[in-house]
């Protein structure tokens, strides 16, 4: 029932395989089962980081590339660091302005979207920017393909960090990149040989046994993120929520900023004050602390709902918000 995990650096010629920083069948099997679920063909990194500098690597010297102005902060630097060395132009836009986001592409070489965005949970129209460039990039991680399918809506390329919802459970630090056309793909898996940004067999294998239950998993965290939607906007305590209505993740917006956010992610007991989402654990950060995310609400906690109770998990929250209410 499972596919055999496959331990070997070195193969006897005249096999499919030739060495093992081409292929290995854990691997293959990996990226086969989420091709299958986002339409198109897969290609597995060592992180998710790795598969957007393989997206990357695919724009020609100089090219243009539109990007969010909010979104996951890694994907940024990346894009800030090449166009400070002049290997790319970067022009960045609030990608959930589908008017605006169009007309920033003129002359762009790629379009890299992401939604819902990064730490703020706003959703871009996909539908609408698909032609916006020759190439179309979109970030699906916090969406994942069972909630949205880029490529069938015209994206050439859907990128994952397979960390979180698509391995679920904590513990793979792995990335995926899945090309609408084999052609795309085949400059990707070329980049990925010569750059050596290969998975391991055992994150792959692992990724695949958690890609087995991302549905049921799935299903309880987007109910439970929206019952805690509702309460979370009923509590004094609260500013605001920013929920996109799908998905597991949350935006909660304390009163009061930095010191009281960071006083709820303090008294916390159930959820997790942690660096990560999609796991089966609830987690918890104060996203503006962090260098590069000056930009956010300091009051914003983003929420990565897991598959705990959700009374447990309100009984732990609502405690922590009423805490904050009595410090300030």
């Amino acid at each position: 029932m499972n596919v055999p995990l496959e331990f070997s650096s070195t193969y006897h010629q005249g096999g499919e395989v030739i060495y093992g920083r081409e292929s290995n069948p854990s691997w293959v099997a990996f990226e086969d089962a989420v091709g299958a679920l986002e339409g198109g063909h897969a290609v597995a990194f060592s992180s998710g980081m790795a598969a957007v500098a393989a997206v990357a690597s695919l724009v020609p010297a100089g090219g243009l590339v539109v990007a969010p102005e909010v979104a996951y902060k890694g994907a940024r630097t990346l894009f800030a660091d090449l166009a400070s060395v002049d290997r790319v132009a970067l022009r960045l836009v609030d990608i959930t302005d589908a008017t605006a986001t169009l007309a920033a592409c003129d002359g762009a070489s790629l379009l890299w979207a992401e939604s819902p965005t990064n730490p703020m949970l706003g959703v871009a129209d996909l539908a609408a920017l698909v032609g916006a460039a020759p190439l179309v990039a979109v970030d699906n991680t916090f969406a994942t393909p069972l909630l949205q399918r880029p490529l069938e809506l015209g994206a050439d390329v859907a990128v994952h960090s397979a960390t979180k919802l698509l391995s679920g459970h904590t513990d793979v630090v792995l990335g995926v990149a899945v090309a609408r056309s084999p052609e795309v793909a085949a400059r990707l898996l070329a980049h990925r040989t010569l750059h050596g940004a290969i998975p391991g067999p055992m994150e792959t294998y692992l990724a695949l046994r958690g890609l087995r239950t991302l549905a049921v998993r799935l299903e309880r965290s987007c109910a439970t993120a929206a019952t805690l939607v509702e309460r979370f906007g009923a509590h004094p305590a609260v500013e605001d929520v920013r929920y996109p209505g799908f998905g597991s993740m949350i935006a909660v917006i304390v009163r009061g900023g930095a010191a009281p956010a960071d006083a709820v992610c303090a008294a916390l007991t159930l959820a997790v004050a942690a660096t990560s989402l999609g796991g089966v654990e609830t987690l918890v950060e104060r996203r503006e602390k962090y260098a590069g995310e000056e930009g956010t609400p300091a009051g914003l906690l983003r929420v990565s709902v897991g598959l705990e109770h959700v009374e447990d998990l309100w009984a732990d929250f609502s405690a922590a918000l009423d805490g904050r209410a009595q410090i300030t």
